[in-house]
């Protein structure tokens, strides 16, 4: 993973621009605005996909109440909430959700609301029905718009000193830099947004693991009972 300063050198390079000494620290106008444009092409991407780098999980003890806690303490700087994801963990049981407002209104009007824990989200809460028992584990998964971080490993949603390490893909984001940097000098830079729109594609079809779509029979035909190795085997 590539840093600040190396990724705005790169890009200064490619667009020809001298290769500065400093980027986030810079008092050079042309250098902070690539580092302006830099924060503005992370936000785009961490935006547009759920990036198995940007993807973290969160956990909290449930409380007897509806209001189980504020997503800003549970999941700091959450993009979204990956769906299907939410878990009891002591139940073994998935909490459905997250909620609709109608169904939600549907719900605090009815007498019986159970037996399976919903979700939704409101006013950065999260808020579960019927009202569980306190002290169960639950854990989902969420994306982060943290797209960098320090050196230090402390999530960041822009570039703040030179050694901050980037978490997305450094080739998307480079093109990316590229094209927003001639488009704001006024430059021809048609190329260069197809170019990145071609990469950007792959990228997300490539990123992390994907099921298998599989049309036809099972995929792996286990089942119990005895496996024999292949192999000769003599009479």
């Amino acid at each position: 993973m590539s840093n600040c300063l190396s990724i705005i050198q790169d890009v200064c390079q490619r667009v020809g621009l001298p290769a500065p000494n400093a980027a986030a620290q810079s008092t050079d106008p042309l250098v902070l605005q690539m580092v302006a444009l830099s924060t503005k092409e992370g936000e785009w991407l961490s935006n547009q996909y759920d990036w198995q780098a940007l993807t973290l999980e969160a956990h909290f003890l449930t409380v007897a109440d509806q209001v189980q806690g504020q997503l800003s303490t549970i999941c700091p700087n959450l993009k979204n909430i990956i769906n299907d994801t939410m878990w009891n963990r002591d139940l073994r049981r998935p909490v459905f959700g997250p909620l609709a407002a109608q169904r939600y209104q549907q719900l605090q009007a009815m007498v019986m609301q159970g037996p399976w824990n919903q979700f939704i989200i409101q006013g950065d809460n999260i808020l579960f029905f019927p009202v569980p028992v306190a002290g169960q584990n639950i854990w989902f998964q969420y994306t982060t718009s943290n797209w960098c971080q320090s050196s230090g490993g402390i999530g960041q949603g822009r570039f703040k000193a030179d050694t901050d390490i980037l978490l997305l893909r450094e080739d998307v984001f480079k093109l990316g830099c590229e094209w927003r940097w001639k488009k704001a000098k006024g430059l021809d830079y048609a190329q260069d947004f197809v170019d990145y729109e071609t990469i950007l594609e792959t990228a997300k079809a490539r990123d992390g693991s994907k099921d298998v779509i599989n049309m036809g029979d099972v995929k792996y035909d286990i089942y119990p009972g005895i496996l024999v190795p292949s192999g000769s085997w003599p009479v």
